[in-house]
């Protein structure tokens, strides 16, 4: 029975990892923020580690020692001043390592000059509009007709069946591989949060505020990411697509909008 459980589970752990979607880790993503983001992740992770394996592993080796069965005296004294100064110099200088590169990628994430292109992101409940500041190009960006179909109660869809469900859109945000893309956000109703997980990129979009955010991506493909802000009953409804192309595809996008006006 218990051989049976162990091959019970071992299946669903082997079909589980054969799901793209399912990962344990975060993603490296496609830019260099979300590489220096990545390996702050792991840095702490690995801390977070080490931590762990001293600390537990004094403890057992303290209660397995000293446990009262093999005829260990407790100690007398009330505290030592040395273990306090050290168990507190320790956690200072491990906060130190962690604090200075965390330091210098959060003054990248937040240099924003000098970019190759401005996009305004206008959040609404519960679609976003983007406003291209140098080109003639603005359009409002919705759940995919596909996933609209299928979220329907009763709609006879299997949303199993939709590609991408309720993660693609009817009009994605198209960026130029290689440059700098600044992103200005704000929000006609409430609260939203614009984030994109492969861009290293998640901010809030608040009424009345302008905040801002920019990445550059090194690798051309599609990148999707949701809101991230609770903002009403259709929250769950508003996805974000950004297709990274080379600087020709983009040019001839841009193109082909202008010659829709």
């Amino acid at each position: 029975m218990i051989r049976n459980s162990f091959l019970s589970l071992l299946g669903l752990i082997l079909a589980s990892t054969a799901n793209a979607d399912w990962a344990l880790n975060m993603p490296k993503g496609v830019t260099d923020l979300s590489l220096e983001t990545y390996s702050l992740h792991m840095m702490v992770f690995w801390w977070c580690v080490a931590i762990g394996v001293v600390v537990f592993g004094v403890m057992i080796v303290s209660l397995f020692k000293h446990r009262k069965s093999s005829g260990v005296e407790p100690a007398n004294f009330s505290h030592s001043t040395t273990a306090e100064v050290i168990w507190t110099a320790i956690p200072i200088v491990i906060l130190v390592l962690m604090a200075i590169p965390t330091a210098e990628t959060m003054v990248k994430m937040e240099d924003s000059r000098n970019p190759d292109l401005s996009i305004v992101v206008t959040a609404y409940q519960w679609k976003w509009h983007y406003k291209y500041q140098d080109e003639s190009v603005e359009f409002f960006s919705s759940l995919a007709r596909s996933s609209v179909n299928a979220r329907r109660k009763q709609s006879g869809v299997d949303p199993y069946s939709v590609d991408n469900y309720l993660l693609d859109v009817d009009n994605p945000v198209v960026v130029p591989r290689g440059a700098k893309v600044r992103l200005l956000f704000t929000s006609n109703d409430v609260i939203h949060s614009w984030w994109v997980i492969d861009l290293a990129v998640k901010k809030d979009a608040i009424p009345g505020i302008v905040n801002e955010a920019w990445f550059r991506a090194n690798e051309t493909g599609t990148y999707r990411g949701q809101c991230a802000e609770l903002c009403g009953k259709d929250h769950g409804y508003m996805p974000i697509v950004v297709e990274v192309v080379e600087p020709e595809a983009y040019e001839a996008w841009v193109e082909s909008h202008d010659a829709e006006l």
